[in-house]
């Protein structure tokens, strides 16, 4: 295919699987990481260089081996690698030593922008893409983080400027009673400032750059020089990707205008740096239904490892045809192609009738608490599973992920249902051993008000008391049949006010499309809820909008959610279409019944 070497700075999963394409392609890899890095286990054959990515004469060793330089990390040494670019290195050659340039993709000077976040966002503001205001502090002082306070407002987000991923490098900074604890969980690299974004969800596109140049004050270069990839929503806990869907599966069809703004938002982001490669673009959606681009990253990403199973072009594909510049597929109308030329733009589609979820697999307590979801993983239809080769397990750590496929977004969510289940039992087996420190999350959550995962639910069922449980079990069990779905918990209005606005306010960003509400007495926890929370309410009193069926009917309430539900889920109509049928045919039953056997005669079932 190309006789050229690739070398990789950094063997982690992301260079395992960037080795995997590779193969397939009769690609030569070097690998600079340590000796048992996960890429280098599955490329013996080739020389490999054991050392640092940051480290000056590794890179340059490296690079003697080498056509072409690039990355799986972001945190490495660029003033090497802008030399090795700029001016070459030293290589011997019939006993003469000599300099040979060697190409580093994506361009140095973009990777030391990208490692760099305040740098980065100073770099989209002046592409005028959009994304969250920001200030760099002056020095690791709380007078600093006080001044940033007064420009940007509280709560704030203090972040580390360098060598920050996965929530590590991020503190919310809610008043200024918590600089000091923010300052002291940060340490001594260089911070800044980010004004708090109140996000709805959180999505992400990957793009791909085939030219070397930046766009500059071209408006229409990222047309011309770059790929999409399909928005996809992500989920994170901890402040570390959990789930991907692709499509969102909770995103309504009326979201096309908002995925192409989306796509192009996230191309001119990209066209606007130097080099070639694949690109994750992180966005935020915010509670006004803007979109902000939160950070990128210049190499294959979390959220686009779905692309293996999912796109004829995996994420993985796509950075090596960029770097080597060879061709992508062109426009096809066979109905199952990835790459498709539109009138708006070429961009790089699932495959037909495809829907994908991502789950990410996380070390647990004991070194092997993973090992139950890979089998369950291999037992289910759909599902493909990556394990990354990491001998050692400790929690939280990533140790692979399973794609799961189906024809429909609710068909893959109903299959990978029960992976998440065990992937929070997981979790919650860590929870209950002596808590380490963590990087706080970006959102602020009250510690006595955290609720368990919920993200594989489309209702959310809250009462106020236990007492009211009674009430709702027809209305759950409807939607079990129907197959929806739904969460079930308890928030007091009265007596848990602040667990109960958490919940509210989550539940958007959470996947929930509708709440059903239950309390008797004062009956206030549905119009409170829906004081708090832009999702369609079903429940009790009147006064701000809420829904309200029959007392003591929660089957109507079911019932509602599902039609509100079926507005932009096909499936979900259909089985309340088939339910409504049934009921009719149960009624026409009746009446037929009741004229056969007369009123005197006629017995009535319960």
């Amino acid at each position: 295919m190309d006789n050229r070497t690739i070398g990789i700075l950094g063997g982690g999963q992301l260079g395992r699987m960037l080795t995997e394409a590779a193969h397939r392609m009769n690609l030569k890899i070097a690998i600079l990481d340590s000796e048992d890095a996960p890429a280098k286990q599955i490329n013996a054959r080739n020389p490999h260089v054991c050392g640092s990515f940051t480290d000056p004469s590794a890179v340059r060793e490296l690079a003697r081996q080498c056509d072409i330089l690039t990355v799986e990390i972001e945190h490495v040494n660029t003033e090497v690698l802008e030399e090795i670019a700029e001016l070459g290195v030293e290589v011997t050659q019939d006993g003469r030593v000599t300099r040979r340039k060697v190409k580093v993709q994506p361009n140095w000077r973009t990777i030391r922008i990208i490692q760099d976040k305040y740098l980065q966002k100073q770099h989209l503001h002046s592409l005028g893409v959009s994304t969250a205001e920001s200030v760099a502090l002056s020095s690791n002082s709380a007078e600093a983080v006080a001044d940033a306070g007064r420009t940007l407002g509280y709560p704030l987000m203090l972040k580390s400027r360098i060598q920050a991923y996965d929530g590590r490098g991020n503190f919310p900074v809610r008043s200024p009673s918590d600089i000091p604890t923010a300052l002291q969980a940060l340490g001594e690299r260089p911070l800044y400032a980010e004004k708090w974004i109140e996000f709805a969800r959180e999505v992400a596109v990957m793009v791909v750059k085939t030219e070397n140049g930046s766009s500059g004050g071209d408006d229409d270069a990222w047309k011309r020089n770059t790929l999409a990839y399909p928005v996809v929503e992500t989920i994170h806990e901890d402040s570390i990707c959990k789930l991907v869907y692709a499509p969102s599966l909770h995103t309504p069809p009326v979201s096309a205008q908002y995925t192409r703004d989306a796509e192009a938002m996230a191309r001119r982001a990209v066209a606007g740096f130097w080099g070639m490669g694949i690109f994750g673009v992180e966005m935020f959606l915010t509670d006004k239904s803007e979109l902000l681009i939160n950070e990128i990253a210049p190499r294959p990403h979390n959220s686009g490892h779905y692309t293996i199973e999912a796109c004829q072009v995996s994420q993985y594909d796509a950075h090596l045809r960029a770097i080597l510049e060879l061709p992508f597929p062109s426009g096809s109308s066979d109905g199952g192609s990835a790459v498709l030329q539109s009138a708006w733009s070429p961009a790089i589609r699932l495959k037909s009738n495809i829907a994908a979820v991502m789950l990410n697999i996380l070390g647990g307590s004991r070194p092997d608490s993973h090992i139950p979801i890979c089998r369950k993983a291999l037992e289910t239809q759909g599902a493909t599973l990556h394990l990354y080769g990491k001998d050692k397990s400790r929690p939280g750590r990533k140790m692979g992920h399973i794609t799961v496929i189906a024809e429909t977004p609710h068909g893959a969510q109903k299959l990978v249902e029960p992976l998440i289940h065990m992937a929070d039992h997981v979790k919650s087996e860590c929870r209950r051993q002596p808590p380490e420190a963590e990087a706080p999350s970006q959102r602020p959550v009250e510690p006595a008000t955290v609720f368990p995962s919920y993200e594989a639910s489309l209702v959310a069922i809250t009462m106020g008391s236990d007492s009211d449980l009674p009430v709702l079990k027809p209305g759950i069990s409807l939607l079990r049949d129907l197959d929806i779905p739904c969460y079930i918990t308890i928030t007091s209005a009265h007596r848990t006010p602040n667990r109960m606005f958490t919940f509210a306010q989550e539940a958007a960003s959470r996947g929930i499309r509708v709440i059903i509400a239950a309390a008797g007495g004062a009956a206030h926890l549905p119009g409170m809820i829906a004081a708090c929370t832009p999702l369609p309410v079903i429940g009790v009193p009147r006064g701000v909008p809420v829904a309200t069926v029959a007392i003591n009917n929660s089957t109507n309430a079911a019932l509602l959610a599902a039609r509100i539900l079926g507005t932009y889920d096909e499936t979900i109509r259909e089985r309340v279409r088939k339910y409504a049928q049934d009921m009719e045919n149960g009624v026409l039953e009746k009446a037929d019944r009741l004229d056969e056997q007369g009123w005197e005669k006629y017995v009535v079932q319960k």
